[in-house]
């Protein structure tokens, strides 16, 4: 998924990337000048049938239900809707009502196994662990994600793993060999995860190879 409000970028990313949506919170709006209204109207036109997460603000827990139902019937997302919720202990009570309500949860800010255990068992159906995060006070983000993946395999659960705040293509290898069901990654970054220089280098060769062979129009 993209990790980003940038409209401009959604729309280039769309054109040929098989992203499987979008993630939104209030810094990422922030960086993009954009109102929560008019950033989800944008992105819903592009990203169409796509995931779209968008963050509550509110602390409390009957406010954080309260804002996400008003969120899931204004935007008219249908089940492609996720709330994002802080793993707070408010947040936790959210999530729990949120669900017996029918509205897809995503747990944000989760930097511990047992924050992401406690959201899984609140009926988180996502659960996002920051990895550069983690990483910079070093607390081993990729190893973190891997806990949480054992974890849901070992007790059952259907969460998923979505893992967030990347700096390098490197981290996104990591945690996808470690199980990751899902990343949400910046536009610049995932321009980066498709390339490779030996990839321009064989497509440069084939070019100049098949001067005089290709001998049928198209």
């Amino acid at each position: 998924m993209a990790d980003t409000a940038d409209i401009s970028a959604l729309k280039d990313l769309y054109d040929f990337f098989p992203l499987g949506g979008v993630t939104t919170n209030p810094t990422i709006l922030k960086h993009a000048g954009l109102k929560l209204s008019v950033a989800v109207d944008n992105i819903q036109k592009i990203i169409g049938n796509g995931m779209l997460h968008v963050q509550v603000i509110s602390d409390l827990a009957e406010d954080i239900v309260r804002e996400a139902k008003i969120y899931k019937n204004y935007f008219d997302i249908g089940d492609s809707f996720y709330i994002k919720i802080p793993v707070t202990a408010q947040g936790y009570k959210a999530m729990s009502k949120l669900k017996d309500a029918g509205i897809n949860v995503t747990a944000t800010a989760v930097f511990t196994q047992q924050q992401a255990l406690v959201a899984a068992r609140a009926g988180a159906d996502f659960v996002a662990p920051y990895v550069s995060r983690l990483d910079n006070i070093s607390s081993h983000g990729i190893e973190v994600v891997g806990d949480i993946v054992q974890n849901t395999k070992e007790f059952n659960l259907h969460t998923r793993v979505l893992a967030a705040s990347f700096k390098t293509v490197d981290q996104l290898y990591r945690v996808s060999m470690n199980g990751a069901h899902a990343a949400t990654v910046s536009p610049e970054l995932l321009m980066q995860l498709m390339r490779h220089p030996m990839t321009d280098i064989s497509v440069k060769t084939f070019k100049e190879d098949s001067e005089g062979l290709y001998d049928i129009s198209f």
